[in-house]
């Protein structure tokens, strides 16, 4: 085996800080070698561990001592991304290494040169040969980038409210069960006016696939909570907009601000302020009434369609009776209780799960979109929306070529079976069906098996011939 060298061992390390970044740490990582091979790597973890000391020089050392079944490392180097500080540098000190190589400088809190040289103390018994400046270059930019994309994350949280929208109190998502992802904010789509608009941006920004998650109305991103851990254990990224008036979005006071052609606008502009590329696009409900239309503007960024409970509205075809039965219901009672609703499709909810589908619209002030959103659906061929779903409709049967997948809750009133299978009639190669008979209308609270359904699949290449499942 050929013995790594120092550029090898601290690209190593490069990788664990790149996966340090993408799970919100300060991005430094370390691996641990020994006659030429790697015994122990570590990241950055003191947020997800809720430990000051994991640092991840002290987590590779660990994984090293462990490797050994010793816990001096004498014939050990260590290779870590940033100049360490005291505390990993004394844990250095006491294995015994012998040596440490790392890439940028750290002016605040170095201790191998920088602020101090614990290296070098006369007083101390041990001495660990140091070498910095290896991959300087790579390891300061990795850390710079971070903390500019935080300066900007922390400018966006504080944007002012405009006089004319709400904003839901943080304290409203705090310990929703099961959505434990950082808020993500942009304010400066040129759509969004300065409006702010919430997303979640999971897994790695280099994965081979993007699931971009698009909710319909009256939920929010915490529809996919389900689906979102199974995108990621596959190693990819995962996508989930908050639409403007839903979320974690601000919510204009006025119904009409909203409208199809600004919301799809707004959703053109995230994706490529975002260069999401690789996607297959997830949709249900409003979230394929907009993002149906989406594809046929973005071209070579879109790969793969996983539709669900939802439908394209050309205008030239009647809405169906369900769609229309929920549009006066609306009308009638427009401060429905959202939790009740959710819950009469999915008994199986716990009160907290439902609580969490109320906590962005604390009042009636908050609810303005619920109320536009029926509405807005194209009916009449001149609506707006129809002709750009007309177009899309065309899109999806004669030039779409990427893969495609639906999931039916076979329990939906308002978008179900009948209308989806119109919808797959649309799709050019689309053979992919899951059935869902326990799902109703709102199908991702059954969106684990969906999801890893949903992985299979679009692995697969080309489409499947009478691939049809059921699950019970």
């Amino acid at each position: 085996m050929t013995p790594l060298d120092d550029g090898a061992c601290m690209r190593l390390a490069l990788e664990e800080a790149r996966a340090a970044a993408e799970a919100g740490e300060v991005p430094v990582g370390a691996v641990v070698v020994h006659k030429g091979r790697v015994i122990g790597v570590g990241r950055n973890a003191p947020i997800a561990s809720h430990d000051p000391t994991a640092h991840a020089e002290i987590v590779a050392l660990r994984a090293a001592a462990n490797a050994l079944g010793n816990y001096r490392l004498e014939d050990c180097d260590l290779y870590v991304t940033l100049e360490p500080c005291a505390m990993c540098s004394g844990a250095m000190l006491h294995s015994r290494l012998r040596r440490v190589v790392f890439g940028a400088t750290d002016p605040k809190t170095g201790a191998a040169g920088s602020v101090l040289n614990l290296f070098e103390s006369a007083v101390l018994n041990h001495h660990t040969k140091v070498q910095g400046g290896v991959m300087a270059q790579e390891c300061g930019t990795l850390l710079s980038e971070f903390f500019r994309c935080r300066r900007d994350q922390k400018r966006q949280e504080l944007q002012p409210l405009r006089d004319d929208a709400l904003r839901t109190p943080d304290s409203r998502f705090s310990s929703l069960p099961d959505y434990p992802w950082a808020p993500r904010y942009l304010i400066d789509l040129p759509s969004l006016q300065g409006l702010r608009m919430h997303y979640l941006d999971e897994g790695p920004k280099t994965a081979a696939r993007t699931w971009l998650c698009l909710h319909g109305n009256p939920t929010w991103s915490y529809v996919y909570r389900h689906m979102i851990p199974v995108f990621l254990a596959a190693g990819d990224r995962v996508v989930a907009p908050d639409l403007v008036g839903f979320g974690r979005s601000d919510k204009p006071k006025r119904e009409s601000a909203h409208s199809f052609d600004w919301h799809r606008q707004v959703l053109l502009e995230f994706i490529e302020r975002l260069d999401l590329k690789r996607m297959v696009l997830v949709v249900q409900d409003w979230g394929g009434l907009l993002g149906l239309t989406l594809p046929m503007d973005l071209p070579g960024r879109v790969s793969g369609l996983l539709a669900m409970n939802t439908m394209l509205a050309t205008g030239d075809e009647p809405l169906s009776p369900g769609f229309l039965s929920w549009r006066e219901m609306v009308a009638r009672k427009p401060d429905f209780d959202i939790g009740r609703l959710m819950l009469r499709g999915n008994p199986h909810l716990e009160p907290a799960e439902c609580s969490a589908y109320d906590a962005p619209f604390p009042d009636r002030g908050h609810r303005a979109a619920l109320r536009a959103f029926p509405a807005m659906v194209p009916e009449y061929p001149d609506d707006e929306g129809a002709d750009l779903s007309r177009r899309a409709r065309e899109f999806w049967q004669s030039t779409w070529t990427g893969q495609s997948m639906l999931a039916i809750g076979l329990q939906d009133p308002v978008l179900g079976e009948t209308v989806m299978r119109k919808l797959q009639a649309t799709i050019a190669g689309c053979e992919k069906v899951l059935l869902l008979p326990q799902a109703g209308h709102f199908v991702q609270e059954h969106g684990r098996a969906i999801a890893m359904a949903a992985c299979d699949h679009f692995q697969r290449q080309g489409p499947m011939p009478d691939d049809k499942d059921t699950i019970a």
